[in-house]
């Protein structure tokens, strides 16, 4: 019989952040994730927020930290602190606002000025629900993601569309990067991280392909 794991039993810990316009849904994703919660009220973020959810991926547990800034342009000098550590990134827009797309490549311009280049980004095109309203379609999406080499999911946080799709895949990405990484230091288990360290693949050169999950 195996042993009880507690919520603090966890083989990996890796840090992922939203990042995106603000009011694009980066909040209620996280709730979604995180608590199985959505709030057609909430508010914007002031300053940053995180949350935790512990997933199982083959047969390792991987404790998530997600971290949540909002996007105003006047809380942007928190940006070295908020993705020093990550090792994944939801890169979040509204499919009813072209304008928070556009702005996509200025956001994943500043994701990449400060973090590795082994970073595992997921575009998210969230709202999706919304179809009578949108503005931004799939190909467009799927296209930006192919040309920039990061993955694409569109999710609606308030049907729960995707969402835990969004969340696992990067997770489960970022776990094959360390995973190939490991085998590069040996089975030695003092190489591998565990017990509240965050992972950085700084030093890889697993190069990420592009995949779609509409």
């Amino acid at each position: 019989m195996g042993a009880y794991r507690t919520d603090d039993d966890y083989d990996y810990l890796f840090k992922l952040v939203l990042i995106g316009d603000s009011a694009v849904g980066k909040s209620n994703l996280l709730s979604r994730f995180t608590r199985n919660e959505f709030s057609l009220e909430s508010k914007s973020t002031i300053g940053v927020e995180f949350a935790t959810r512990t997933i199982r991926v083959d047969d390792k547990v991987i404790k998530a930290q997600i971290w949540d800034t909002a996007g105003q342009e006047r809380y942007r000098a928190i940006t070295s602190a908020y993705y020093r550590g990550a090792v994944g990134a939801l890169l979040v827009y509204d499919v009813t606002r072209q304008v928070t797309f556009e702005n996509v490549e200025r956001w994943l311009k500043e994701l990449r000025d400060h973090t590795d280049s082994n970073m595992v980004i997921m575009l998210v095109a969230n709202k999706a629900d919304l179809e009578h309203l949108r503005a931004v379609s799939t190909e467009e999406g799927q296209a930006f993601a192919e040309r920039e080499n990061t993955f694409f999911i569109e999710t609606s946080a308030l049907e729960s569309r995707n969402v835990e799709n969004a969340f696992t895949e990067a997770l489960n990405q970022i776990h094959k990067v360390v995973s190939k990484k490991s085998l590069q230091v040996g089975d030695d288990p003092s190489g591998l991280p565990r017990e509240g360290q965050t992972i950085n693949v700084q030093g890889t050169n697993n190069k990420i392909g592009c995949c779609s999950v509409v």
